[in-house]
């Protein structure tokens, strides 16, 4: 499908580019949400009445996210979450976790403003990407840790689950014996030797008999 942009998308063009997209991405996502139009005859006469209102309005938004853009950037967000020996979380991080957590910090961050190409489901630290604006992106930090004190830690630059690995080897130490013959298993006696010494009992019984 043929299509008018209103508004700069990435890869694809700038406000007023006509380009072909395919037929499901434009009814989908371009035309329900107002980000072009189809490209037809009645539709170019529209835009062209409309374009300075148009681009007016985008370099509006435009400065309000580059605005929003010098506070955000960079900015890193804690969240505490519960998480398994192997750092897995139990659930998920997700874009409107994230949104509300920017927001309740006084940050004007919409969930899909925020690039997640899937939820966070370990603990650690990450660079998630905002678009505020087609034109405007910035980056913020995000650390996910099961306690403060850990989140300390990944901000220090720690990788917490390295040494959550390094642990659990130091903890695995196998039973040694330097007696025990091959195969056999540390700490159990060889059957032979249990044997000779049941033999003397059932001698003595015998005689007693």
């Amino acid at each position: 499908m043929q299509v008018i942009l209103l508004e700069r998308i990435e890869k694809l063009g700038t406000i007023g580019d006509e380009v072909k997209v395919k037929d499901g991405y434009a009814r989908n996502f371009l035309l329900p949400r107002g980000k072009a139009l189809r490209a037809n005859e009645a539709n170019r006469k529209v835009f062209e009445t409309n374009r300075a209102r148009i681009e007016a309005q985008n370099a509006e938004r435009r400065s309000d996210a580059e605005k929003e853009a010098k506070k955000v950037d960079g900015v890193t967000v804690k969240l505490i979450r519960q998480a398994s020996n192997t750092g897995q979380l139990y659930g998920s991080v997700s874009a409107r976790d994230l949104a509300e957590l920017l927001e309740a910090e006084g940050h004007k961050v919409a969930k899909n403003q925020i690039v997640l190409d899937r939820p966070i489901k370990a603990i650690g630290l990450q660079e998630v990407k905002l678009a505020l604006h087609p034109e405007v992106s910035v980056t913020i930090k995000v650390n996910v840790a099961r306690s403060p004190e850990e989140a300390e830690l990944q901000a220090a630059g720690v990788d917490v689950m390295a040494q959550m690995f390094e642990k659990d080897e130091a903890g695995f130490i196998e039973a040694y014996d330097p007696n025990a013959e091959p195969g056999e298993i540390a700490g159990d006696e060889p059957a032979t030797e249990a044997k000779t010494e049941a033999e003397p009992a059932e001698a003595e019984e015998e005689a007693k008999a």
